[in-house]
């Protein structure tokens, strides 16, 4: 068993904050450690912090809960650093998506081939990367040998940055993985008897390897894309893992695209509208059009202030218990009628004091620390581990950790070639644009990703939507860093 400081940048975050207290409360080599919740919202701050202690407390689990709005009081003396904060939150997104428009770049100037994820921003994005460039910089001075657990997007731009600048452990973290967990639900199978296997990069994974039973399971997709695909309407913008996009991705690519990377097509599946609805469906066209994006800000918004009153109900409440069935149906109460469902959902996940909530931070952590040898997908440097993919990406890969640390998993069959050179290589080279910009403070090469892009019918039309970003007034040091080479 092995005490440890695990430190959360963002903590407001409650959802996912919570989550991840959940899985140490239900952790037990991992008894005894302190958990430093660090937001610089102190109101969604203290939601949290009473949140987690009164679960642990019912859970009977030994955890101590600090809070703070310091980065280097979180970080000092920390073994692990999760990073999940968003510098400037979804407004900021919001407000460049509507120059970029203004501009004529529908759904912004960040939405670029095989990157249509509407908060993984990479050209405008300057304050996230430096402010998480920082906290690695920070950890080197502070915690030297502590590990950062980098959650927040652009994980694929973030990875590789601090990978190659800051010699501390790193690792990105994502959950897109699990899109493989709803494919086999779908076909009906046992998945103790599937073995599967997925490799690419960050938002672009690929599933090398399935097998049921032994057998290749891959007719078993044909057959239900044969029988049930012209059958099939999403029941929510982010239902896409058998969508027409997604068959068509796997027809042309050969390998079925899991998670995000169903989203994050070429420009066939994005050209507008009425494109996104023919092949992410009706009514939304995918979480990525401006309807199926309000859905899920509309939703997100309202569930962070549920969280609150759930807050301020124990504040008030303090004898009431977190496990209780009477309490939990006093709490899923206090949601609207319109993401009471989804809420319930997610606090019965969480609570739920037997099962984990399929985040893999903890797991980690606990095999570091204890020697729990787990299976996990994890963003790392290729290594070799990828045929034709330089040494120096970070590739989302299988492996498995331990006490002497991250392991990849050879990858069998490899990636097709086909995805090797027209998705994997295309998208690498907008990561290593986004790094040579932010590396050199070089305006031209931000000017450069909109020059290459489809929506654009003038160089006058990149400088003036560049300018009008620069000079938001959250971008005044974004400006300054690429002000030597406006031309």
């Amino acid at each position: 068993m092995a005490a440890t400081k695990l430190s959360i940048i963002g903590a407001g975050s409650a959802a996912f904050s919570l989550s991840l207290v959940g899985d140490l409360c239900k952790t037990r080599g991992l008894s005894g450690s302190l958990v430093s919740l660090m937001d610089i919202d102190r109101d969604r701050l203290n939601a949290v912090h009473t949140l987690a202690r009164k679960y642990a407390e019912e859970l009977g689990a030994d955890l101590r809960f600090e809070t703070t709005t310091s980065l280097e009081d979180t970080i000092k003396d920390s073994s692990f650093v999760v990073n999940t904060a968003l510098v400037g939150g979804h407004s900021y997104f919001e407000k460049v998506r509507q120059i970029s428009e203004k501009h004529g770049y529908y759904r912004g100037i960040d939405s670029q081939e095989f990157n249509m994820v509407s908060d993984y921003y990479t050209i405008s994005n300057f304050n996230q990367l430096k402010f998480m460039h920082d906290v690695a910089k920070m950890m080197e001075k502070l915690s030297p040998k502590a590990w950062l657990l980098q959650a927040a997007n652009p994980v694929f731009e973030l990875t590789n940055l601090i990978s190659r600048t800051v010699p501390i452990n790193m690792v990105g973290i994502c959950h897109g993985h699990h899109g493989v967990d709803y494919i086999v639900e779908v076909l009906g199978l046992d998945k103790n008897k599937v073995e599967w296997q997925v490799a690419g990069v960050n938002h672009g994974i690929w599933l090398t390897k399935f097998l049921d039973d032994g057998k290749d399971a891959y007719p078993l997709i044909d057959e239900w894309f044969e029988k049930e695909l012209e059958n099939w309407k999403p029941t929510n913008p982010f239902d896409d893992q058998l969508s027409p996009v997604a068959a068509d991705m796997y027809q042309f690519y050969g390998r079925m695209p899991v998670g995000d990377t169903v989203r994050n097509g070429s420009w066939k599946y994005h050209y507008n509208l009425e494109t996104k609805k023919k092949w992410f469906g009706e009514p939304w066209g995918g979480v990525d059009s401006e309807l199926g994006w309000k859905w899920y800000q509309e939703r997100q918004a309202e569930i962070a202030l549920t969280m609150q009153k759930v807050a301020k109900y124990f504040q008030e409440n303090p004898k009431a218990k977190l496990l209780s069935k009477e309490t939990y149906e006093e709490i899923i109460a206090l949601a609207k009628d319109e993401v009471k469902e989804e809420f319930a959902q997610g606090i019965y996940k969480i609570l739920d004091p037997e099962k984990k909530s399929g985040e893999q931070h903890i797991l980690l952590v606990d095999a570091l620390l204890n020697d729990e040898k787990v299976d996990l997908v994890l963003n790392v440097l290729n290594q070799g581990t990828i045929p034709g993919i330089p040494d120096d990406v970070a590739v989302e890969i299988p492996v498995y950790a331990d006490k002497d640390g991250i392991h990849p998993y050879k990858i069998e069959p490899d990636i097709p070639e086909r995805i090797k050179k027209m998705y994997l290589m295309p998208r690498i080279l907008r990561m290593e644009w986004a790094l040579e910009a932010f590396l050199t403070g070089d305006r031209k090469v931000l000017e450069e990703f909109l020059i290459r892009d489809p929506r654009t019918e003038s160089y006058e039309q990149v400088v003036r939507v560049i300018d009008e970003v620069l000079n938001l007034p959250e971008n005044e040091e974004m400006r300054r860093h690429y002000s030597s080479s406006q031309g």
